[in-house]
């Protein structure tokens, strides 16, 4: 019998893996024997291997390495793998082509790190060790948030952003895509919304409420060719690009491109420089901006096909209703109690109008009780605000600012580059975070998707800046939201190996001899 071989460092950690001596070599003779079906993840791996590698990896029915769909495996879920690895073939299988594409990335933490790099590499052995993995995740959303809104980060970032997700097998970019510093998404109906909302004159130097700015204009906006090839790229990763369109608050670019849009018609407005919420809010309670708005989540659909369309809906002032007589008198014409209630009352159009195309309206909970019955929220204040939301019969993602907010400082060390203040979100908070919180394990509990990871970027200019603060933190949710909980000493152990993988594909990540100091 095999001795065992001592455990790779895989992230995240898969449900069961007993490894044995021997491995399996990748070279220029090793060819695919790809089932029906199983055609998109033959293509995935020979597009991640051959830039280090230059290994061909042609087709063949003779094929060493198997990729097949198995019906038998279908109780692993849309997710799930085996992947079984010999010294003379390599089988991968699943009940569905998305576990083909988890396992795909397995096969690339089994290879030496320098196979995962972008350049060609000396020719050497391409080896997997002897495994037997059975693997699937504890939950369905597992996801990333980023917002280039606040800055703009171009497109080919977004695609290597993707890849460093599907690495981790986390699968939903959440794209923050507007806000009231700036309008990425273009809409045809609407161009003055990337030509002049688009664009901000500067920026607010320091925390919401600074008086200092930079003084130097800050722009862009994707073309929708750019996120149509974003979506796609995405796809053949098995990762979701979810868009939000921040609706009825955080509109201030909106304004400033359309002021007819706003409780003051006649009042000219620019892209907002400053930080925090801003009290300039969408009049929802005239016909037009109802069918603005309907409008610009039409294109958003036709550009993403995602069952999940974000709205924003929080942190949205109400001064400017209270004081405006048409708002009154439509909410008295409505039945409502009050100005405030129009909050509810347009997300509920909102929603209805993505429900009636297919999606399902999405929304961060401030408290877990202000959206709509079949929003699915994302609760970001306090874990109890899940259990709440939960109990109103909402599905929940879970992103509590303490444990998931990665535009906080990684430690309290005076070299850490700009970030939120306030709070330190360091490596270990990350991993303690179950989107299940220990009072909510109950049958409705199922209603928890996972989790999610957040960047806002107000303080966050640069590609390297993004990834600095997104790893290993993001390693750290992608463990807990795949794996479920696991030991943290575990982790660690794990982490040090795995940022050999970072290193070769040249994140700019936190050293690793500092992301273990929370160690102690």
């Amino acid at each position: 019998m095999s001795a065992p071989r001592p455990e790779p460092a895989l992230v995240p950690r898969p449900t069961k893996a007993a490894f044995r001596s021997g491995h399996f070599t990748f070279d220029r003779t090793t060819t695919l024997r790809v089932d029906p079906g199983a055609e998109p993840a033959a293509d995935l791996l020979r597009t991640l291997l051959a830039p280090a590698t230059g290994l061909p990896l042609r087709p063949s029915p003779q094929g060493q390495v198997v990729f097949a769909l198995d019906p038998q495996l279908s109780g692993l879920g849309e997710e799930g793998y085996g992947l079984t690895v010999a010294p003379h073939a390599v089988l991968l299988r699943a009940g569905h082509p998305t576990g083909l594409l988890r396992g795909v990335q397995t096969i690339r933490q089994l290879l030496p790190p320098e196979a995962l790099s972008d350049r060609p590499r000396r020719p050497g052995r391409w080896e997997l060790p002897c495994a037997e993995i059975t693997d699937k995740p504890r939950h369905p959303w597992r996801g990333a948030m980023l917002d280039v809104a606040r800055h703009f980060q171009p497109a080919s970032f977004l695609r290597r952003y993707v890849d460093l997700l599907a690495l981790h097998k986390l699968n939903v970019l959440h794209l923050h895509l507007t806000d009231d510093q700036g309008w990425r998404m273009p809409v045809a109906a609407y161009p003055r919304l990337t030509e002049i909302g688009g664009h901000r004159a500067e920026s607010m130097v320091g925390p919401a409420g600074s008086a200092t700015y930079d003084g130097v204009p800050h722009g862009g906006s994707y073309t929708r060719a750019e996120l149509a090839g974003l979506v796609a790229y995405a796809q053949a990763r098995g990762v979701t690009v979810m868009p939000e369109i921040e609706m009825p608050g955080h509109v201030r670019a909106a304004l400033a491109a359309h002021p007819e849009l706003g409780a003051h018609p006649a009042r000219q407005l620019d892209v907002w420089t400053g930080w925090g919420v801003c009290d300039t809010v969408l009049a929802v309670h005239e016909d037009h901006v109802l069918d603005f708005c309907t409008t610009v989540l039409g294109e958003v659909m036709d550009v993403f096909p995602s069952p999940y369309i974000h709205v924003g809906g929080d942190e949205c002032p109400t001064t400017e209703w209270a004081r405006s007589p048409a708002a009154r008198a439509r909410a008295a014409a409505e039945g409502l109690p009050d100005t405030d209630a129009l909050h509810g009352w347009f997300l509920g159009r909102i929603g209805a109008f993505l429900t009636a195309h297919g999606r399902r309206p999405t929304g961060w909970a401030e408290s877990g009780g202000e959206l709509p019955g079949d929003f699915t929220v994302i609760t970001w204040r306090e874990p109890a605000h899940a259990l709440r939301a939960v109990r109103r019969g909402h599905a929940v993602v879970s992103a509590h600012y303490r444990a998931t907010y990665l535009d906080y400082a990684q430690s309290d060390d005076p070299a850490e580059p700009p970030a939120q203040p306030g709070a330190v979100v360091d490596l270990r908070a990350v991993h303690a975070h179950d989107p299940v919180a220990d009072d909510s394990r109950t049958p409705a509990a199922g209603q928890v998707l996972g989790a999610q990871a957040q960047l806002w970027t107000e303080f966050v200019t640069t590609p390297d800046h993004v990834e600095y603060l997104t790893y290993p933190r993001l390693c750290a949710l992608a463990d807990r939201t795949w794996t479920g909980p696991t030991d943290w000493s575990d982790f660690l152990a794990r982490l040090g190996p795995h940022t050999e993988r970072l290193d070769a594909l040249g994140v700019r990540h936190r050293p690793s001899h500092r992301s273990g100091e929370e160690a102690s």
